[in-house]
């Protein structure tokens, strides 16, 4: 593979003969009808995407101006760049590479976050799209209400004309754009539950905290619509090979590629006061069933995807791939998702179930996107609460022990938080937690398994009504038990074989 220094760097001037991904957005800055928030890898290999896609198809204002939460690796390779990089698909057919050209501005949201605000405000800009993660929304796994207690948030609220957080500087952006009126989209694009609910709820309960005026929160109510999304596709972390590949591919060195695998789904609310791209024409799906999809993806998905990271990280799997081609993970992961999780989604209308089954069985096994544990497992402590509690919740309160959730949650504690006893290895210390201090410090006065699974359990960490079922909570100790002294294989088979019995019976827990 070459990695010779003499490739020339992508720019405009090179791009005319490169394969393009779509079309490009008009030129003109000015006319950039989308602000993104979260210029990362997702972003670059989905919506991004779509819209080249639908620019391709029908024309518009549609251009991009990007923001990175802090990092400046991504915006300075763009700017250097004029806002090109490349798309590396990993398919089993093969993999190729294109350019993408709709974005027409960048910057970073800690350096500048008046320049967000002033953003939001201009009423060139139509539509808002997030990439934030779930802790960009600020909500209170405890309540479901704004986090207050929340040191960034409280800062925001003291000075709400100086944000620094996203929900801050939503509300503070809507503040302003209120005074011409002009009706605006928020269109998260996060594997939040309502996402566009949650965020509508979330600023407005910043707007009333920080004492808004009434004319601004009747226009957030009126004018500003927050549509609801559902977004699949693995987006594996770029790495140096990423941009030899590129080179190999289009004779080009691009210093801001993203991977991604050749499936993509976007399911969008089509709420848009203020106008949208032709997105159904790039690929994506209009629909008034989003929470179905939505079920679909964090049920069928994303609980699963977890599962398969943190046994594949304890058992020292390296990738997805690695983990699920272990018969005993595929087969705890299977079971899963059709003995717990599928019974609990209301399905859209037409969607086979079966048939996305065997497709992510594909997806999971493809090993050219080398999707690491390290990386899907981290965040758990932002991502399992959407994940795990309602589904887990509608077996309890059947009477049946959900025994593959509770495994989730006991091999996510082992490699994050793992208790006295065990040495979790390389790939569970890898992955990171902007919960895993606070957490470390609930438990530090464990003293065995089982009271530092019900120590974290009671904190709260997934949700306080998962934590008052005390055989959930004992299942739970129980396996993490189990990994600790006999290992995640032990525990899997355990979990397996306590599925859905009869959860009051403490001689059918595992």
């Amino acid at each position: 593979m070459s990695t010779s220094g003499d490739v020339p760097r992508l720019d405009r001037a090179r791009s005319g003969g490169l394969p393009r991904l779509g079309a490009a957005a008009p030129s003109d800055p000015s006319r950039a009808g989308i602000i993104h928030l979260g210029l990362g890898a997702f972003h670059r290999a989905h919506a991004a995407v779509h819209t080249a896609r639908a620019l391709a198809a029908e024309e518009g204002d549609w251009g991009i101006i990007g923001f990175a939460n802090r990092s400046r690796s991504v915006v300075d390779a763009m700017s250097r760049q004029d806002g090109l990089y490349s798309v590396l698909e990993l398919s089993e057919s093969g993999t190729r590479a294109d350019v993408v050209d709709v974005h027409r501005g960048v910057g970073v949201m800690a350096e500048d976050p008046q320049a967000v605000i002033r953003e939001v405000a201009d009423a060139h800009r139509r539509i808002l799209t997030l990439t934030v993660s779930e802790g960009g929304y600020y909500v209170s796994p405890r309540t479901g209400h704004l986090d207050v207690d929340a040191e960034p948030l409280r800062a925001d609220l003291a000075d709400p004309s100086a944000p620094r957080t996203v929900i801050g500087l939503l509300a503070r952006g809507l503040t302003v754009r209120a005074r011409s009126g002009e009706p605006f989209t928020v269109l998260p694009c996060d594997n939040v539950s309502a996402a566009g609910q949650t965020a509508r709820r979330m600023v407005t309960e910043f707007l009333e905290h920080s004492g808004a005026e009434d004319d601004v929160l009747t226009y957030v109510r009126d004018q500003v619509a927050f549509p609801d999304a559902m977004v699949d596709r693995i987006v594996p972390a770029t790495t140096p090979e990423t941009s030899d590949q590129v080179a190999e591919l289009l004779g080009v060195r691009d210093a801001a590629p993203v991977r991604a695998e050749q499936f993509s789904m976007w399911v969008i609310e089509d709420d848009f006061p203020a106008g949208r791209p032709a997105w159904e024409r790039g690929g994506a799906i209009m629909s008034d069933e989003v929470e179905k999809y939505e079920q679909v993806k964090l049920r069928i998905l994303n609980g699963p995807h977890s599962l398969i990271a943190y046994l594949g990280a304890l058992d020292d799997r390296g990738t997805i791939p690695e983990a699920f081609e272990q018969d005993w993970i595929a087969e705890a992961t299977l079971a899963l998702i059709e003995r717990e999780n599928v019974p609990t989604i209301d399905l859209p209308a037409g969607f086979d179930v079966d048939e996305y089954i065997a497709d992510l069985q594909h997806r999971w096994r493809n090993h050219d996107l080398g999707h690491r544990t390290r990386q899907v497992g981290s965040d758990g402590s932002m991502r399992l609460p959407q994940r795990v509690p309602v589904p887990a919740l509608f077996h309890l309160e059947r009477g049946d022990m959900p025994a593959l959730l509770a495994l989730t949650v006991a091999a996510w504690f082992a490699c994050v938080i793992p208790p006295r006893g065990i040495e979790p290895g390389e790939q569970a210390r890898a992955m990171s937690d902007p919960a895993q201090q606070r957490l470390q410090e609930v438990a530090a006065s464990a003293a065995t398994p089982a009271e530092h699974a019900r120590v974290l359990l009671e904190s709260g960490c997934l949700s306080a009504q998962l934590a008052e079922h005390e055989e959930f909570v004992e299942t739970v100790g129980h396996l993490l038990t189990t990994i600790v002294r006999s290992g995640p294989r032990a525990a899997a088979g355990e979990a397996l074989s306590a599925s859905l019995t009869s959860a009051p019976s403490k001689e059918n827990r595992p």
